[in-house]
């Protein structure tokens, strides 16, 4: 396992701060360690961990961030969203405190030319803070399910479904924020739900060619009157007569049968054939057997007894 090496004095507070050999080093089994790496940021306040005020950890303390010599825009939000995990920037505001607090001031342009957050904070006091909304990067998942036998399995393409069979398909998303809905759409089809317990079914009682497709989820949600919205992946349906597949079901087994049935009766006729000469060599086996037990001389006892002395 090949990885990199980090010398480390003690003192450091973060593993970026420890020095690194710039060759690399194969772990020995049991040494391994696997590590989870974030830019220390966060947003606190909001109803998710995607939403709130901009804080950063720098020198070991977290403060509030807030934009130096010029405001931000949503290009220099996006840098703080891609750390966090959280999609895209979709709304920067301020909000202003009462007093001046520590801060940390970021320079717009010094997150322009690819820098980190921490390597552009410099330390601050003001009443203004940074408050941000993000996309998330939660995306819809995408599910099938069908009446008995309905499904035949799923497919390189995706799944097929038989016709007539009832079959439903399922958005759901992991918990976030209240409420929203799915819009479950196709290339001929659109569905709409709302969301009930992260999670919407569309039933389709009797599969047709009609409901065949790519599928796709979105989920929409309003947080503080910004729209939210992010897509599943896509869905393959095929829709295809039974008749093919009962077929294949039927005449399978029966073949395996025919073909085992013919193995056996072979094996029986060949065994049958084989048994006289056994029983023959049986009783040669005995006669040689009682040959010899007369060689011993136990009947010449039996012979001879009249005439013992």
């Amino acid at each position: 396992m090949w990885t990199k090496e980090f010398q480390c004095g003690g003192h450091e507070s973060a593993l970026l701060d420890c020095s690194s050999a710039s060759e690399r080093n194969t772990c020995s089994p049991g040494r391994a360690v696997s590590l989870t790496c974030s830019e220390p940021v966060r947003l606190v306040g909001g109803s998710s961990r995607c939403e709130g005020d901009l804080e950063l950890k720098y020198q070991g303390e977290w403060s509030p961030v807030y934009a130096f010599y010029e405001p931000w825009t949503l290009k220099e939000a996006a840098v703080a969203c891609r750390d966090l995990d959280c999609g895209s920037a979709v709304s920067l505001g301020e909000r202003e405190e009462s007093s001046e607090r520590p801060i940390w001031g970021i320079f717009p342009l010094c997150l322009q030319s690819g820098s980190a957050l921490r390597e552009c904070a410099v330390s601050a006091t003001s009443t203004n803070i940074l408050n941000l909304i993000c996309s998330d990067l939660l995306q819809p998942n995408i599910s099938v399910s069908s009446s008995m036998y309905g499904v035949s399995g799923a497919q390189q393409q995706g799944f097929q479904v038989f016709r007539g069979s009832t079959f439903s398909i399922s958005c759901s998303i992991q918990p976030q924020y209240p409420g929203g809905s799915f819009l479950l759409s196709s290339s001929t089809h659109t569905y709409t739900q709302p969301a009930v317990n992260h999670r919407s079914h569309f039933l389709f009682p009797a599969a047709e060619p009609a409901h065949q497709g790519n599928y796709s989820c979105v989920y929409h949600v309003l947080v503080r009157s910004h729209s939210f919205c992010s897509e599943s992946r896509l869905l393959s349906v095929t829709v295809s007569d039974p008749e093919p597949f009962i077929i294949r079901a039927v005449v399978l087994p029966l073949t395996l049968l025919l073909l085992v049935t013919v193995g056996v009766y072979f094996y029986c006729k060949a065994t049958r054939g084989r048994r006289p000469s056994r029983q023959e060599d049986i009783e040669l086996d005995y006669d040689d057997i009682e040959l010899e037990y007369d060689d011993l001389g136990v009947p010449a006892e039996e012979e001879g007894a009249p005439g013992a002395e």
